[in-house]
C-alpha cells in the first residue's frame, strides 16, 4: 500500500490590478511555484472597497504559507493587516512609487523574477506592525495597522496634496510639487502627547512622525536609530521656528543622516555635531498624540483623512517577512536601546507640562 502523499505547499497573490501587469506577474508566479514544488497558487484581487486585508486573511484561512503582495505601499499594508499574527509569510513585490518596506529591508525593488523567488526559496524575518487608533472629528475611532510610518503636519498635507497621475508619470519627484503646496500653509501645530506611561507633554511641532523603519526614497534617513524588530517606535518632531531652524532639520537629515552616518568617518565626525532643538527625536513602545484641531493623518504614504489624535501602539513580532536565505538579520543591542530610552526619559522630562 503506498504511503499518503502530503498536501502540496500553497502561496497565495493579493494584487492591485492597477499597479501590475497581471500576465506577467501569473507567468513569473506559476513559473517560480513549478520549480519549488508548490501547488497552484491562489490569487486574489484588491478592489476600492477592500485594498487588501479581507483577500489576506481569505489566503491565510486556505492553507496559504506565504502570500504575496504585489501592488504600492498601500497594498502591503493591508496584506499586513490582514496577515497581523497569522501562521503565513508576508512576501513582498514591490511596485508604485514608494516601496518603503521593501527599501528599509534592503530587497530587490526592480526585478520580479527574483522578488518572486525569494517569496518560494527564502526565509522568515519578525518585524514589527504598528497599530494607530485614529480619533475623528465627530468622536468616532477606527484602527488601522502600519509598517513604515504614522505621519501628521507637513508630511500628511504632502501626501493629501500629491497628484495620483503625477506620481504615474514621474514618480517619487511628483513629491516635491505637493511639498510646496504643503509648506506655503501655516503649519504650526500646538500638540499633548504621551510617550509610553510618561506623563502628558506640550510642545509645538510642525510634523511629527512614529516611525517602524527610518529610511525614505531619496536616500533620506529620517529615524536614524529605527529598527523593524526592536518592539520600539522611533518618533520625531520637527519644530523649526525661522529659517535657521529649517537649515538645522535639512542640515541633519540630509547631510548628517543621509551622508556622515552612513560611513566610519562620518560617524566620528557626528561625534563633534551638536543635537538641534528644531529636531527631536524619542522612543517608546506607545505614543499618543492630541491636536487643537484637525489635521492631515498620514500612514505608510496613504492619505487617512482628518484627526483630531491618534495612539501608536507596537504589535512585536506580529508579521513575518519573506527575505532572500543568504540575508543575515542585525538584532537589534540591547544596551543600545536602553541608552536611546534612557535619552527619551530626560527629553519628556524636559518638556513643558501639558495644561
Amino acid at each position: 500500500m503506498a504511503a499518503p502523499t502530503s498536501p502540496a505547499r500553497r502561496a497565495a497573490v493579493v494584487y492591485n490590478p492597477v499597479k501590475v501587469d497581471v500576465d506577467e506577474l501569473r507567468a513569473t508566479v506559476d513559473a517560480a511555484a513549478k520549480d519549488a514544488g508548490w501547488g497552484e497558487t491562489l490569487w486574489l484581487e484588491t478592489s476600492v472597497e477592500d485594498p487588501g486585508i479581507g483577500q489576506a486573511r481569505e489566503a491565510a484561512a486556505q492553507g496559504a504559507e506565504v502570500v504575496l503582495a504585489a501592488g504600492g505601499d498601500g497594498t502591503v499594508r493591508a496584506v499586513a493587516e490582514g496577515l497581523r499574527d497569522s501562521d503565513a509569510a508576508l512576501a513582498l513585490l514591490p511596485s508604485g512609487t514608494g516601496n518603503l518596506l521593501a527599501r528599509n529591508l534592503e530587497l530587490t525593488l526592480n526585478h520580479l523574477g527574483d522578488s518572486v523567488r525569494t517569496a518560494f526559496t527564502g526565509k522568515d524575518r519578525p518585524v514589527d506592525l504598528g497599530i494607530a487608533e485614529l480619533r475623528r472629528e465627530d468622536g468616532s475611532t477606527e484602527e488601522h495597522a502600519f509598517l513604515v510610518m504614522a505621519g501628521i503636519g507637513i508630511d500628511a498635507k504632502m501626501i493629501a496634496n500629491s497628484d495620483e497621475e503625477l506620481k504615474k508619470r514621474v514618480g517619487w519627484i511628483a513629491y516635491i510639487d505637493a511639498i510646496r503646496k504643503a509648506v506655503r500653509d501655516s503649519n504650526s501645530m500646538r500638540v499633548k502627547f504621551r510617550v509610553d506611561d510618561g506623563p502628558t507633554k506640550a510642545m509645538t511641532a510642525h510634523t511629527v512622525l512614529v516611525g517602524n523603519c527610518g529610511s525614505l526614497p531619496g536616500n533620506i534617513l529620517l529615524l536614524p536609530e529605527a529598527a523593524v524588530d526592536d518592539g520600539l517606535f522611533d518618533i520625531v518632531s520637527l519644530r523649526p521656528e525661522s529659517f535657521v531652524g529649517w537649515a538645522q532639520v535639512w542640515v541633519k537629515i540630509f547631510w548628517e543622516n543621509g551622508v556622515l552616518r552612513r560611513s566610519t568617518v562620518g560617524r566620528k565626525l557626528m561625534g563633534m555635531t551638536r543635537e538641534v532643538r528644531a529636531l527631536r527625536y524619542l522612543k517608546a513602545a506607545r505614543f499618543e498624540l492630541i491636536l487643537d484641531h484637525p489635521e492631515e493623518f498620514e500612514l505608510d504614504g496613504d492619505d487617512f483623512g482628518m484627526v483630531t489624535g491618534f495612539r501608536c501602539t507596537v504589535d512585536a513580532g506580529a508579521v513575518r517577512i519573506r527575505i532572500p536565505e543568504d540575508r543575515e538579520i542585525d538584532v537589534p543591542d540591547p544596551e543600545e536601546v536602553a541608552q536611546s530610552l534612557e535619552a527619551t526619559r530626560a527629553a519628556v522630562a524636559e518638556t513643558e507640562p501639558a495644561t
